[in-house]
Formats: structure tokens, sequence, C-alpha cells
């Protein structure tokens, strides 16, 4: 045994940097089963022992004094190892609330509790899914014993949908900075994207105070009243007398007087096209996204009105269906059936569509169909089918612009391949426009809007359509 150990001694001489080796690897172990790493300090306290290392080839004499730094090193790292706090040391919880809209900042709250007798710098991250972008992403706070934080940052959701965050990272440091331990803790958070909610509320807000003129919702003069006249009728004690018919009394010998009934609710059915005319983007959002958004809108504003609301998203086939129902209450039902609805490369089947609305949609409505219009596939489609239902209901197409188009056309040319460009977005302007005018022509109420500014002309067109009573 002996010999043995002068053996070791003997290699070690030749050898220095295994000593180093013999005596980091169980911080090596320890810290790979305990999620430790080391810090930057530490790298580079140990680049002191390997330089001097090097001097063993000049001086031999040197070894006591590199196996001493080898020891002291090992032995302060080993002391700080030991330092790092449990698990169980820290606890975290998120508060978030569950409904998120679409690109819009949605706050998240950690709660921070250090249940240990010592404070500690700390770094915490939270678990957000690549989906969203978080400000700011990354917290370095210290804490005080037995004591509590609360970390506050915004989330901004680019796709809609169910997502989850699942857990929550803390990155503790050691009392002198050599170490770092990671530690994940589930607290499982589900975030549900809707498209733009928070329009709803600022529509609300302004037309409480009169100001919707703010949102591009414009005045729209109502013609006849809401309470329609209905009859005359003989007079009894319990009517108001602004109502008498003067005339018909006088010509009648008798008291009589006018009848109302209040106006009938209305409908609107949304045909929303998810094929592949509505995967372009526009400021970030699909055209898709675009439409959802100007589809809730229209529908609180109708629902407010008393109006039943409808949808029906389609690709290559059906996907989701919501019958026209009235109430607020409905405004659930038609987020519920969109939200998780995304944009989908294939040719939409606007026959299935259409065979669906004239099976489940029996009544008269507003039917709002909103798409893209890139080639005369399927702009012979839109204009037969929206056509076809002309009569039996009212058809509004909601056909969006392609911004790279139009600025193509308004660029002044400065070579001849921009001329050529020019030129040619000029020629699918033309195209384009002769589809419109066709579509009118046949009985079509046609909205043509860049997509990020469709919102408030759709309301528009909807009041104008109530008040002239096209319906």
């Amino acid at each position: 045994m002996i010999e043995f150990f002068y053996a070791l001694l003997d290699r070690l001489q030749h050898l220095p940097f295994l000593l180093l080796l013999v005596l980091a690897a169980p911080l090596v172990l320890a810290a790979w089963r305990t999620k430790t790493y080391p810090h930057s300090p530490l790298v580079i306290a140990f680049l002191v022992p390997c330089l001097l290392t090097f001097l063993l080839l000049a001086r031999g004499d040197l070894m006591p004094l590199v196996i001493a730094v080898d020891v002291a090193l090992a032995t302060l790292a080993a002391f700080d190892f030991c330092t790092l706090p449990t698990a169980k040391a820290f606890s975290l919880s998120r508060d978030a609330l569950r409904v998120a809209s679409l690109d819009k900042p949605h706050a998240v709250t950690l709660t921070l509790v250090n249940h240990s007798g010592r404070s500690f710098f700390l770094v915490v991250r939270d678990d957000v899914p690549q989906e969203f972008i978080a400000t700011p992403q990354e917290f370095p706070v210290t804490i005080g014993p037995r004591s509590r934080t609360t970390l506050r940052y915004e989330v901004r959701a680019q796709r809609r949908g169910a997502f989850v965050l699942e857990k929550a990272y803390l990155r503790v440091r050691s009392r002198f900075g050599l170490w770092n331990r990671f530690f994940k803790y589930p607290v499982a958070t589900t975030l549900h994207v809707y498209p733009d909610m928070k329009q709803l509320a600022e529509y609300a807000i302004l037309a409480r105070t009169n100001r919707l003129s703010l949102m591009g919702v414009r005045r729209t003069r109502k013609v006849g009243t809401d309470n329609e006249f209905e009859r005359l009728r003989d007079y009894t004690q319990d009517d108001n007398y602004k109502h008498i018919e003067w005339r018909t009394t006088a010509r009648r010998s008798k008291l009589t007087v006018k009848d109302f009934q209040t106006s009938q609710s209305q409908r609107i059915i949304f045909l929303l096209d998810c094929g592949r005319m509505m995967t372009n983007e526009a400021e970030g959002l699909s055209l898709l996204d675009h439409s959802l958004n100007a589809m809730l809108m229209l529908s609180y504003v109708a629902l407010r009105q008393g109006d039943s609301v409808g949808m029906i998203c389609f690709s290559d086939q059906v996907h989701a269906y919501v019958p026209p129902k009235g109430g607020l209450n409905q405004m659930n039902n038609l987020l519920h059936a969109s939200f998780d609805r995304f944009p989908t490369l294939v040719e939409s089947r606007y026959d299935q569509a259409f065979l669906y609305l004239a099976t489940h949609c029996q009544k008269r409505s507003l039917v709002v169909l909103t798409t893209n219009v890139i080639d005369e596939v399927n702009s012979v489609q839109i204009e037969r089918y929206l056509a076809s239902v002309v009569g039996r209901h009212l058809p509004l197409g909601v056909l969006l612009r392609d911004h790279r188009i139009f600025d193509a056309a308004d660029a002044t040319p400065r070579d001849e391949a921009e001329l050529y460009r020019a030129a040619a977005a000029a020629d699918i302007l033309t195209w384009r426009h002769q589809v419109l005018t066709d579509l009118e022509h046949r009985g079509v109420r046609v909205l043509d809007v860049f997509p990020e500014d469709m919102t408030a002309p759709l309301v528009n067109k909807y009041l104008e359509i109530k008040a002239r009573h096209l319906l």
C-alpha cells in the first residue's frame, strides 16, 4: 500500500495536472447530480494552478507550492459548494389572467418566497413559449432571509391558440459566487390567446362617452324610428295621447291611435376563409388574424344592437359553425370557435361553405365573406357564390388589399426593373377593380380595405345597412 502511494506521488510529480483532476472529480460529480455549474470566477481561479503547472518544467522544486494552491482552491470550492441552497429553500407561484389578446401586452406576476435564513442573489426566468415575447426576459434579484418578492413582466403573444406556461426557473449563486445552481418549479398556467379583445373594451368606453369617431366609426342617420308603425286601432284609457292619429280621428269621429311594433332582430353570418388566400401577413399578423379582430368587433356592436350573430369557418372543408344567436354571451361562443383557427395552404371550397350556409341558415341574413382576391380562379368562385345568395340574403364581400401591390403601383420607377414591376402591379389593380365592379353590378355589397384598417369601415358598413333597413 505504501509502495502504491509513493508510486502515485511520483506519477503526480511527472504529471501534476492529475492532482487537480483528482481533487476536482468529486466536485464535478456532485455538481452534475445537483444541476450545479461553476461560475466564471471559479473557472478563472482554476486557471492559476494550471499556469503554475507549466513552471514545473523550469523549476521542479515548486511542486509543494502547486500542490498547496490546488488543495486551497479545491477546499474553497468545496466549502462554497456547501453554501448553495436546496430546492426547498424557495417557492414560486405565477398569477396571470387566462385570456390574452393577440399582439397585446398581457401582465404576468411571479411571486418568489425565500424560506431560508439567508439572503441570496438569484436570477428568475419564466417558461415563456416561443410564440411569446417577454419583457423583461429575466429578473436578477437579491432576496432577503424569510421574505418574498413580486416580479411583474409582460408577454406579447404572436399567435392565437392555447398555450401552457409549465415551469419557472431559478439560478441561485453561492456565497462567494463560485457556483450557480439551477432549480425548476412546476407552476403550470394556461393562457388562451384570442383575437384582439381590448378593442371591445375601448369601443364600450368610447360609446358611453359618445366619442366613437376616435375609432373611425361614423354617426349614421337612421331612417325611421326604432319602433315602426304597425296598425291603427281604437283609443283606450291606457294609451298615450301622443299616439293619437288626429286625421283618422276626425274622419271616423272616434278617437284612433297608432300601434307600433318593435323592430325585429336581424342576423349576421360571417364566412371566414381559412385557406391559402389568408396566409399573407400585414403588420406582423396574418390576414385571418385581422379578419377575426374585425369580426369580433362587429359582432360586439351587432349584439349590442340586439341582432343575432353566427359564423362559419372554412377552407377545404367547414371547420366550425356557430348558429346565429343574440345576447352578449354569444361572444364567448364566437371566441371559442375561432381562437385556435389558423390559415392553411389549401384551396378554399366556397361551394361547400355556401352549401352549408343554405342548409343551416334559411332566414334572410347579412352574409359577410372575408377573403382575398389574387387570381382569376378564386375571383370567379367568389363572384359566383356571393351573387347566388342575392335576394335570399344580403351578401357583403370584404376583399383585403395587398400592400406590396399598391406600393409597387404607386412607387416612382428608377430603372427598367421597377418600371416593369409598377406596370405589372397596375395591371393587377385594374383587373381587381373590374372584379369589384362586377360584384357590385350583381347586387353584392363590397368593402375594399387594407387588413389593418378594416374594422372601422366594416362597422360603418353595418350601421349604414341597418340605418337604410336593407335587411
